[in-house]
């Protein structure tokens, strides 16, 4: 399973439209720099597992992911991830100290290497395809639009297994 983090802005993410020439659509939102945080995994068959909250993950929120993680998914987990400052909090060790390596075994990507982690490709999908020109008023209004975007991938395994693909990663099923 591969792990990323990402950021979801009130500011949308413009994309080109099909508005008429010289009648550029406008998108009105307030300008400030709230934003909701998610975390998500995502599998070699094509399964998305997502968790958004308010404000910057730290340690404590990564491993109540991966508690998460353990509950919904049986055996054994090899969980790829960056190499964000909060996956190597003292929290994180604890966890894995208390017997998570029974059924957890953490691997780091090689420094900044996005284009290694097929679950960047959730993010643009997410942000560009499924949230596109999405004005959002409030934070909940996001997070409801992220929510409802997110059940829409989670029935569309062509596209998650596309990620795959576009990092280059032929992983057996």
């Amino acid at each position: 399973m591969f792990v990323d983090e990402a950021g979801f802005y009130l500011l949308p993410a413009g994309v080109h439209t099909y508005a008429p020439r010289g009648q550029t659509p406008l998108l009105r939102v307030p300008l400030t720099r709230d934003h909701l945080s998610a975390i998500s995994g995502i599998t070699p068959n094509g399964k998305l597992y997502l968790t958004v909250q308010y404000g910057a993950f730290k340690g404590p929120a990564i491993v109540k992911f991966l508690r998460h993680l353990m509950r919904h998914i049986p055996g054994k987990l090899l969980i790829i991830w960056d190499g964000l400052p909060a996956h190597r909090s003292q929290a994180v060790k604890d966890f894995l100290a208390q017997g998570a390596t029974k059924r957890i075994h953490l691997e780091p990507l090689p420094g900044y290497a996005p284009d290694l982690n097929p679950d960047e490709g959730v993010w643009r999908y997410l942000k560009y395809v499924e949230m596109k020109n999405l004005c959002c008023h409030t934070l909940d209004d996001l997070r409801y639009e992220l929510r409802k975007a997110t059940m829409r991938l989670r029935h569309k395994t062509d596209v998650i297994l596309s990620c795959f693909k576009q990092a280059r990663l032929d992983l057996p099923v």
